[in-house]
């Protein structure tokens, strides 16, 4: 959100003057109300700048998130075309299209049950490519 002076200027010289008005019915002198006045205005000109500096910062470190974002991975495709490691790659290559399906869903959060209802197999087969997969792994990382 974006820092409106127009309306943070026309708020805090409604906050003032209930100050000074305030002030002057506790009997302090003109003379430290202007200093006051003068002090409270430096801060709030500080403060405006802050303000500023802040919203170009985080406009550019959300256009600078937005440029580093990694594109979401929806298909056994998509999730292959971002493996960086080439060995690691040739390993999954040799796995079939409906193993690399359940280990996407499971890296999307899907539960077991969900995966066998939404591919039309078993939990136990669920459970069975996992392992399989599992043990293609620690033979790569080995």
């Amino acid at each position: 959100m974006s820092f409106n002076y127009g309306r943070e200027e026309k708020k805090w010289r409604l906050w003032k003057e209930a100050e000074e008005k305030k002030l002057r019915s506790l009997g302090v002198s003109e003379d430290t109300i202007e200093k006051l006045r003068i002090y409270d205005w430096a801060v709030f000109n500080s403060d405006r700048k802050f303000y500023r500096r802040l919203q170009d910062a985080s406009t550019y470190l959300e256009e600078f998130a937005e440029d580093t974002a990694q594109p979401e991975v929806k298909t056994v495709e998509d999730f292959l075309d971002n493996i960086e490691n080439q060995k690691l790659y040739q390993v999954l290559i040799k796995v079939d299209k409906l193993t690399l399906q359940i280990a996407l869903m499971k890296i999307h959060g899907f539960s077991t049950r969900e995966i066998a209802s939404y591919l039309g197999v078993t939990e136990k087969a669920v459970y069975r490519r996992m392992d399989r997969l599992k043990e293609k792994l620690k033979k790569f990382f080995e």
